[in-house]
């Protein structure tokens, strides 16, 4: 009988599992139940003729410790794949054309990006007082402290892009608290970058590459064959404990302060420990029966989905993109929230002569796109590409 019962095998389930075993957990005291016939979640890669297509995330920064500490362990140090140079240049789509993401104060008053009004409202960032209430938005303190332009045209595209989520409802503390303590400590976000540097340069660091008012950079990092391997590796190791096709109806109380996991196949397993790694609608419905106030906390929380598009072009009927990819702020025209280049970013992701690109539709501000069908969601990518 298992004394830890794991709920959903995406990346944040394996890890929780490796770590108890790791830590000398026996994997017959331990189960990790997944509703799906394969373990990953949203992570997973797809290997045909020459390409690797992500239908989720495509890698994570090589500045968190702990996300390199596990790739060590799980034995993948040796297929890390960094970034090419070229991921550098970001792009946003504005007035019917891609700018170039200034990264410098230089480069922002050469560009096109913003109008002249909100570059001076920007650069008065130092200006502005310490302020806003503990519960503010992302769009509510960007606005305060850079004006509403960038704020529109910056910051809201960034949210879509990383969390395709509303900026104005994401929590500042919760998605960006590197920004909360950068205004708390120094006062804005500039007089932040300057210390933080001046810091770096007394200790002899070169500064993380992409560092911005988020948090330190770091460089996109993925695997050789596709960010599904360390998927692949945490499954190997988990396989005497993990079940795949066992999906999970319910957890009630059981006798001496245990658990009972019940699955939709009617079968029942007694735990000393539940861990929830599964999206919150279906931790919700889960722990309903158990703990009615939990599970209301746990339905009010929002989540956006969204649609991913692959798509192949040969680099002489086009112009090979040079770059990470670009966003779409809302209102700009194009129904996408941005597309990402691949080919030009990853090395190994498209045969030579060949173009991938990735198209995000949906999100928070749009979900109605992720019920279009595959024809109208291709036609849609066609015509906002063009």
């Amino acid at each position: 009988m298992p004394k830890m019962a794991i709920v959903g095998a995406g990346i944040s389930g394996l890890a929780v599992g490796f770590e108890l075993l790791e830590r000398g957990t026996p994997p017959e005291d331990l189960v990790l139940l997944e509703a799906e016939t394969r373990p990953g979640g949203n992570i997973r890669t797809d290997r045909f003729d020459g390409f690797v297509v992500e239908r989720g995330p495509n890698g994570f920064l090589d500045n968190s410790p702990p996300t390199l500490d596990l790739v060590r362990r799980i034995g993948l140090e040796g297929r890390l794949l960094q970034s090419e140079k070229a991921a550098a240049l970001r792009f946003i789509f504005r007035g019917g054309r891609l700018h170039e993401v200034p990264m410098s104060p230089p480069a922002l008053l050469a560009s096109g990006l913003l109008s002249t009004r909100g570059k001076l409202r920007l650069f008065g960032e130092p200006f502005v007082p310490r302020g806003g209430s503990p519960e503010e938005s992302v769009f509510d303190f960007a606005a305060r402290r850079i004006g509403g332009e960038a704020a529109r045209v910056l910051v809201d595209s960034m949210v879509s892009g990383v969390f395709a989520g509303d900026a104005k409802r994401l929590e500042l503390r919760a998605a960006f608290p590197r920004m909360e303590e950068m205004e708390r400590r120094y006062g804005g976000l500039v007089r932040a970058l300057l210390a933080i540097r001046r810091e770096r340069k007394r200790r002899g660091e070169r500064a993380s590459a992409g560092a911005g008012p988020a948090g330190p950079g770091g460089r996109l990092t993925s695997f050789a064959g596709g960010l599904e391997e360390i998927i692949d590796a945490l499954a190997r190791s988990l396989a005497p404990s993990l079940r795949l096709g066992a999906a999970v109806e319910s957890i009630d109380a059981a006798a001496a302060n245990r658990f009972r996991v019940r699955l939709a196949s009617g079968e029942t397993i007694d735990a000393d420990g539940v861990v929830l790694s599964c999206p919150s609608p279906e931790a919700a419905r889960i722990v309903g029966a158990l703990d009615a106030d939990l599970a209301s906390l746990l339905s009010e929380i929002p989540s956006a989905s969204i649609a991913v598009v692959a798509t192949v072009y040969d680099a002489a009927a086009i112009e090979p993109p040079h770059g990470f990819g670009f966003l779409v702020p809302r209102g700009e025209g194009p129904r996408i929230l941005g597309c990402l280049w691949d080919s030009s970013t990853w090395q190994g992701r498209a045969p030579e002569g060949r173009v991938l690109l990735r198209t995000m539709i949906g999100g928070a501000h749009d979900p109605e796109a992720i019920r279009l069908d595959d024809e109208a969601l291709l036609a849609l990518v066609a015509r906002d590409l063009a």
